[in-house]
């Protein structure tokens, strides 16, 4: 079944009016008709099953089925802090990272990331495609929102960030004990937000774990193995979904 997202102004009482380039996608490019089924989320929780009423070349209109909670969300939020790779390695991070539940995705300058926006015009157009690759990944995968990708920030910028969540760890190819490690990523899946922090290429600068450390935030080991900054991210992505998934069953 194909997945939409709305705003709670196109939600009526029994029915739905899809907008915008969606209208194009399902008319077009689908090619559905009357009667089919979709999904529709309103992005604070809801998930709607419908089915199509109406179709023209404004707007569709879906009437609603039913209404349930949306069980794809974890039960804490995920924002990785990612220090901006090379080439078009971000685009692979941010569409499995969506595919793993991550809630937002804040790419960092970094003292030794080799790849360097510099020009605003550049960025923007950036920014607007990796918010693209969040949101196909997220109909593909059936979330019940489309994660946000923020504009670049500065580290000192991440940080301050990263202080307002209740919780941040950061594997680093020095830091030891992978029990402590085990111990970490347990108290943070008692928590409602978690910072993630990812060196680029490079890794992290001394300064750069010096502030990180002042802030509190927790430095943990992901194993014996140096992992690429596009591995890293997604590997304890992957042990927080895993581990939030059974919290999850248990509620």
């Amino acid at each position: 079944m194909h997945w939409f997202y709305v705003e709670k102004s196109q939600i009526c009482e029994n029915e739905i009016k899809i907008t915008g380039s969606d209208v194009n996608h399902i008319k077009n490019v689908l090619r559905m008709d009357i009667g089919e089924h979709v999904v529709i989320c309103d992005r604070e929780g809801k998930d709607y099953y419908c089915e199509i009423a109406s179709l023209n070349k404004e707007e569709v209109t879906a009437k609603i089925n039913q209404i349930n909670d949306t069980e794809s969300e974890l039960p804490a939020k995920l924002y990785l802090f990612q220090g901006i790779p090379k080439k078009d390695k971000m685009e692979l991070i941010i569409q499995k990272a969506v595919e793993l539940g991550v809630h937002e995705v804040i790419p960092v300058a970094m003292k030794r990331c080799v790849a360097k926006i510099e020009d605003e015009k550049k960025e923007r157009k950036k920014l607007e495609r990796w918010q693209g690759i969040a949101t196909s990944a997220a109909k593909q995968s059936g979330r019940g929102m489309i994660p946000k990708i923020h504009t670049v920030m500065s580290f000192k910028e991440a940080v301050q960030y990263g202080k307002e969540l209740e919780y941040c760890i950061v594997p680093y190819e020095q830091a030891e004990n992978m029990a402590a490690t085990v111990k970490q990523v347990k108290k943070a899946c008692q928590k409602k937000s978690i910072g993630i922090f990812i060196g680029p290429e490079g890794g992290f600068d001394e300064k750069e774990i010096e502030d990180i450390q002042e802030a509190g935030f927790q430095a943990i080991t992901l194993g014996k193995r140096i992992l690429r900054t596009e591995t890293a991210g997604l590997t304890i992505l992957s042990i927080f979904m895993y581990e939030l998934e059974q919290i999850r069953e248990t509620m």
